[in-house]
């Protein structure tokens, strides 16, 4: 909902225009000469030759990793969302860590999982960017323009809250969400220092919070919502401390 995707493919269109000789919707644009463009965007399966959704997203992702070049432009959109969430993420960690060492591709990567933006302290080329959110008393306001930084919090919940779910649903889903937190922060288990580099892969509780205050305008905030968002977030500390 935010537009991650649709930034993606505009990057890929505007570099197409443009290397081909053709104006572009912009006041201004530059870029440098690529090679091909690789995309990895989108689900689905292929039933007539057997391979299920996740088994066509590794084939597209090995294509790119077999064969981009350092002048390649790759859009990766969701990777490891097609089989079970530690699987997925583990393995979209290495990618990023493969192109940042082998290929050196210039590469958007789009993703849900929190747990890959400490990347960006560990890969000198890497840099997070995240899309614009405002949250306000009746819910959340995306504002499709993007920012520096890691995002502080997913909005899911909150979308299908938008789409129409039953009440019911949303909050027994946000008493789910916080059982699951709460059950995360208690089975994580920081590395020694023998391995400085695989400290964790969860975003400790006191860093997300930290993260959201960050994120949050103060200065657009009424004294009502700024109590609001101290005790939501005195709760937290609370229920998972």
């Amino acid at each position: 909902m935010g537009g991650k995707s649709t930034y993606l493919r505009q990057a890929a269109m505007l570099v197409l225009l443009a290397q081909m000789g053709s104006f572009v919707p912009a006041e201004s644009l530059r870029f440098g000469l690529v090679d091909r463009i690789y995309t990895r965007i989108g689900a689905s399966d292929n039933v007539a030759r057997g391979r299920s959704t996740f088994m066509v997203e590794m084939t597209e992702t090995a294509t790119i990793l077999n064969t981009a070049t350092n002048r390649s432009l790759i859009l990766l959109d969701e990777m490891g969302r097609g089989t079970a969430t530690f699987d997925g993420l583990s393995l979209a960690w290495a990618t990023v860590e493969f192109l940042h060492a082998e290929s050196g591709a210039r590469t958007l990567f789009a993703t849900h999982y929190h747990e890959l933006t400490i990347l960006a302290e560990k890969l000198p080329r890497v840099r997070n960017l995240r899309v614009g959110v405002k949250e306000a008393a009746g819910g959340i306001v995306f504002l499709h323009n993007i920012e520096p930084g890691a995002a502080s919090k997913s909005y899911g919940i909150e979308v299908a809250r938008l789409a129409g779910l039953p009440m019911a649903v949303i909050e027994r889903a946000r008493h789910v969400l916080r059982q699951h937190e709460k059950q995360e922060r208690q089975s994580v288990q920081v590395e020694t220092q023998a391995e400085p580099v695989q400290l964790t892969i969860f975003t400790p509780l006191s860093q997300r919070i930290v993260d959201r205050i960050e994120a949050t305008d103060v200065n657009q905030l009424t004294p009502l919502q700024a109590l609001n968002l101290l005790e939501e977030l005195q709760s937290e500390l609370k229920e998972k401390g």
